[in-house]
């Protein structure tokens, strides 16, 4: 049987017959007509948009790396507020896509979403770009006054630059979520060819995302210590024009999930959520199995309604939960290893020195390196041992990575312990802007095994939260997924806060006295062992009893 789609929106237009097999069941096009398979969707359409999300990572990476530095130096803060202020930034800018996921699925649809926050985005950006120039008027100005320490601009200067901040902080959440889910949305699943190349894209994903902050770490870094602030952020804001304008070419590309009329009409869905949730008692968080069965275990293929998928949700909360040790690890490279990184020697010739934030391309260097390798050779080899497609399931990924990620926070204690060993050994305690006769390439294994620790848990939780989830909600799924580091860096800031609280006053050095000579980072980071290698074992139990469901459809 054929399929007839009549060519614009006059009937007396020439008829073009498709045959089924070449229509993709379940998406249209940006015109609503039924999505032709060899014109739309798949790697074409994936593409595309792997290119914006590279575009949007090299300039999120070449800020957010280095606004340490930048607290610490034109805003004058102290090592541990600045840390404190940026976990918090981090986390509200990993949660907010739970909000933006919400909008996504039940107002304007991932397309329309991903505009907007795009358009918002380049505001943030423009508005951080005009704070940093104030700054460097307020800076300037206490350098022609002899003032050597770190001058704090005007309130008004701060509450704007935080504004741009958390502005783009927020609009995160619109693009972040939206762009992966839609990503995964060119492919169709009940295609075999389809369904084994989304499985591989979420691999590619990370990875080209990845190489986007690799540049950023390395482009933008040392135009904002060599340079000038203002265009390590007016640069960014670019690139996210040209990237809004690449989204937009890409269009008639793009396959559309259809959407039924109770979607449409978000309080209708919504409302009856909320009250099954209220008055259901029994929400499977994990269900049980008995040791004659498999741990791992697909439940068959069935249409689910509402009162279904807030079962499957909830059921997702172990996993959640016993992720967070993996989180709280994830947010440290950006905070205390950059500081870290600083107090060491940098020098790769006489003349050069590479900024400390610059050390965290080390992690997406090395995620570029290992998936290809992942993706083409462990994966082929994983699968003839296990007779998987995806060579091992998802949960037994995210596990691996949770135990390298407890691996590197050990090896950075270690590190750190020596660093503290050699400041002692050539008197340099009480020196604080000394330069620790130490190599800084001591650092780069804490930062190579995060990478590859990345390479499986991201990766995996990515699609694990994505697949997981029914078909209505899969940027709530994504959204899922990165609220767990955002959730992660809330908990570091209140740590951070916990123990600077605990060890400091009385005339004594906390673990993150302004004097990291004097600190104890690695006291800091054996805490952080030990709530990671608690997570692990409760992600272990919880794991080893989850079911997967598979073939979700609403």
């Amino acid at each position: 049987m054929a399929i007839t789609v009549f060519k614009g929106d006059d009937m007396s237009d020439s008829e073009t017959p498709l045959l089924n097999d070449d229509v993709v069941p379940g998406s249209v096009d940006f015109k609503c007509r039924p999505s032709v398979r060899s014109k739309s969707g798949s790697w074409k359409s994936a593409s595309l948009l792997i290119g914006v999300e590279i575009a949007e990572r090299f300039w999120y990476s070449g800020i957010s790396s280095n606004l340490i530095g930048y607290l610490t130096g034109a805003l004058g803060q102290s090592t541990a507020a600045a840390a404190a202020n940026l976990n918090v930034w981090f986390g509200t800018a990993t949660l907010s896509p739970i909000v933006g996921a919400f909008v996504a699925d039940s107002f304007l649809g991932r397309y329309w979403t991903i505009i907007f926050s795009s358009l918002l985005y380049i505001m943030g950006l423009g508005f951080l770009t005009i704070s940093a120039s104030l700054n460097l008027s307020s800076y300037s100005d206490c350098k022609s006054a002899g003032i050597d320490a770190p001058c704090s601009p005007p309130p008004f200067q701060k509450i704007f630059f935080f504004f741009s901040l958390y502005l783009i902080a927020i609009v995160v959440g619109g693009h972040t979520p939206c762009m992966q889910s839609f990503g995964a949305d060119q492919f169709d699943v009940e295609d075999k060819k389809e369904c084994v190349a989304k499985s591989s894209f979420f691999n590619w994903w990370v990875m080209l995302s990845c190489s986007g902050s690799l540049l950023g770490y390395l482009i933008m870094n040392y135009i904002q210590e060599n340079l000038s602030w203002e265009l390590g952020f007016g640069i960014p804001c670019i690139v996210m024009c040209f990237s809004l304008i690449i989204f937009l070419l890409g269009t008639k590309t793009y396959r559309f999930p259809i959407n039924n009329d109770e979607r449409r009409n978000p309080f209708v869905r919504i409302s009856r959520i909320i009250m099954r949730a209220a008055r259901s008692c029994r929400l499977p968080f994990i269900a049980p199995i008995s040791n004659e069965q498999e741990v791992e275990r697909n439940l068959p293929l069935r249409c689910i309604g509402d009162n279904e998928e807030v079962n499957l949700v909830f059921r997702l909360a172990p996993i959640w939960f016993t992720s967070l040790g993996y989180a709280v690890v994830f947010a440290q490279p950006t905070t205390l290893f950059t500081k870290q990184a600083a107090t060491v020697d940098r020098h790769i010739s006489s003349t050069i020195q590479i900024p400390a934030a610059t050390f965290q391309s080390f992690i997406v260097g090395s995620i570029v390196v290992f998936i290809p390798f992942y993706d083409r050779i462990f994966v082929p080899i994983a699968r003839a041992i296990t007779k998987k497609p995806s060579g091992i399931s998802m949960l037994q990924r995210i596990g691996t990575g949770i135990f390298l990620s407890l691996v590197s926070i050990v090896v950075a204690a270690l590190v750190e312990k020596k660093r503290l060993a050699v400041a002692a050994e050539n008197g340099m305690v009480d020196m604080p802007n000394a330069i620790v006769p130490m190599s800084v390439w001591w650092l780069v294994p804490q930062y190579m095994i995060s990478g590859i620790a990345d390479v499986f848990t991201m990766a995996g939780l990515q699609e694990f939260f994505y697949d997981q989830v029914p078909s209505a909600l899969k940027a709530t799924g994504i959204a899922l997924y990165i609220s767990v580091l955002g959730i992660g860096n809330f908990l570091s800031s209140f740590l951070i806060f916990l123990v600077e609280k605990a060890t400091r006053g009385n005339g004594r050095d906390g673990w993150f006295a302004d004097n990291l000579n004097r600190a104890h980072l690695d006291y800091f980071y054996w805490l952080l062992a030990g709530i990671s290698a608690f997570s692990f074992a409760a992600y272990v139990y919880y794991a080893k009893s989850y079911i997967y469901i598979r073939g979700l459809t609403v």
